[in-house]
């Protein structure tokens, strides 16, 4: 165990860790600066732990940072202990966990505190892509540490105690922390979109474990396997039901019903997460229509379109798969996109970022058309036109430009009631039933929603090897 006293900080890694396996570096470091009375001031470790240790046999690397140390304030010597573990992780290809308590900059060591902290960033950028990113935000993090988190690949918060923001509540114009509370985890999970998970300490050090079990190591070497236990035939009986809620949906196909759902309060209509198929990590991509409690009841019902918010949180998901290279699994639901003046703003950009990261990724990807699939909103949702390399589909599932009533309307605006919904029946026969899009080759297999799991788990071992060559290029602009 560490050789720094047993502080909040040391406490929270030996929570988070398999026990007895956390090695401490630079527990003897100290700040360097004398200004400003900082000589007489004791500032053991600086102010941070750092070392590595195991999570379920995995190796990790870990900060945490100390409060009852100048609250926990970074300064160079803190800073370089961070970026030090940074180095040491990218050269071993193992996650980085970051466990934020902290009151800022170093007022007493100004640009060499500054300084020291810009390479934080660095190390951050330097690693994205290569190595899992994970911050835990216990206590304060505000002003430029909060970019640490946004740098990072996923959020945790603790719900009560923690403080998420650049500028504090009361300094927005027209705001105050009671009329809306911005460095608040609800705010930061459900408005802001930044943190992922948000629960208590004990619920965090679970979440992180679960989440590190899943995720391969590094871009390289992929440890993200196990033994699955689970029935790779399992029969999911009246799976069309959670249609709805498309997060139990993958719950009942995943390997013992595990599904590890990120930024599950942000943009609720779309679904994002991991799950295993026959041991194997996947990345799910789902619409979603409702929100359903406990006992199946519906609490929150959306329309079966596409959001900035649900769009931007799918492409970031998408993107984090293919650098680590996890397999993609999509559950298409779509009708459209959402219709409003707030939305239309940044819909064409929020739509491109999800189409560029579906049509970029060179993971297997496999597409399970579960509802509708309507227009541009079913093209930019990992469609066989993006490089699905498998597409299947429900036998109600239906595929077209439109609903088949509005197309009849609209082309056949100045005839009745009766011819119009004779030419609905035809166009949904010819255009937008499964079985034409069948014909045409944009779906390969229409398959029964009961055997939607035994087809993933054939697909994605089919699909194991696959390789992929794109353009040259240093990397895209989307």
């Amino acid at each position: 165990m560490s050789n720094t006293a047993q502080t909040l900080a040391s406490k929270r890694i030996a929570s988070l860790l398999d026990e007895n396996s956390f090695v401490e570096i630079g527990g003897s470091i100290t700040a360097r600066n004398t200004d400003f009375n900082m000589a007489k001031a004791d500032t053991p470790a600086d102010g941070v732990i750092t070392g590595y240790g195991v999570i379920d046999d995995s190796l990790v690397y870990v900060y945490s940072q100390d409060a009852s140390v100048l609250g926990g304030t970074i300064g160079e010597m803190h800073a370089k202990k961070i970026a030090g573990i940074y180095d040491l992780a990218m050269k071993m290809g193992a996650p980085v966990i970051g466990l934020i308590d902290c009151a800022g900059l170093r007022l007493q060591e100004a640009t060499d505190a500054l300084n020291a902290f810009g390479t934080i960033y660095e190390k951050q950028a330097l690693a994205s892509g290569v190595i899992p990113q994970i911050t835990a935000v216990f206590g304060t993090c505000g002003g430029g540490l909060a970019v640490v988190p946004g740098l990072t690949d996923f959020t945790f918060m603790e719900e009560k105690n923690a403080k998420l923001f650049v500028n504090s509540p009361n300094a927005l114009a027209g705001n105050t922390k009671e009329k809306c509370d911005t460095s608040s985890a609800k705010f930061q999970s459900e408005t802001a979109g930044l943190v992922d998970f948000v629960g208590s300490e004990e619920e965090i050090f679970a979440g992180i474990r679960q989440l590190v079990t899943m995720l391969p190591a590094n871009n390289e070497d992929d440890l993200s396997y196990e033994e699955c236990s689970d029935d790779l035939n399992r029969v999911c009986a009246d799976l069309e039901n959670c249609v709805g809620d498309t997060s139990i949906l993958l719950s009942q196909i995943a390997d013992d019903n595990v599904f590890v759902e990120t930024k599950a309060s942000y943009g609720k209509e779309m679904v994002t997460g991991f799950l295993r198929l026959n041991g194997q990590t996947v990345g799910a991509v789902a619409n979603r229509t409702e929100v359903c409690d406990e006992e199946g009841n519906a609490k929150e019902s959306f329309e079966a379109v596409l959001t900035c918010r649900g769009a931007k949180k799918a492409a970031k998901f998408v993107q984090f798969c293919d650098a680590f290279g996890i397999p993609v699994l999509s559950l298409t639901n779509v009708k459209g996109f959402q219709a409003d003046t707030h939305s239309e703003a940044g819909m064409a950009k929020a739509v491109a970022k999800l189409t560029y990261a579906f049509a970029n990724a060179t993971v297997p990807k496999v597409n399970v058309i579960i509802g509708a699939a309507y227009g541009s909103a079913y093209v930019a949702m990992n469609s066989k036109a993006l490089g699905a390399d498998l597409t299947y589909a429900w036998p109600a599932a239906q595929i077209g430009m439109m609903d088949a009533d509005l197309a009849a309307k609209i082309m056949y605006a100045d005839e009745g009631a009766d011819v119009i919904r004779e030419k609905a029946a035809e166009y949904a026969a010819l255009q937008t039933s499964v079985g034409s899009a069948a014909r045409r080759g944009y779906v390969d297999t229409i398959i029964e929603a009961a055997d939607t799991r035994k087809y993933l788990i054939g697909a994605f071992e089919m699909l194991f090897t696959k390789r992929e060559d794109r353009p040259a290029k240093k990397h895209g602009t989307v």
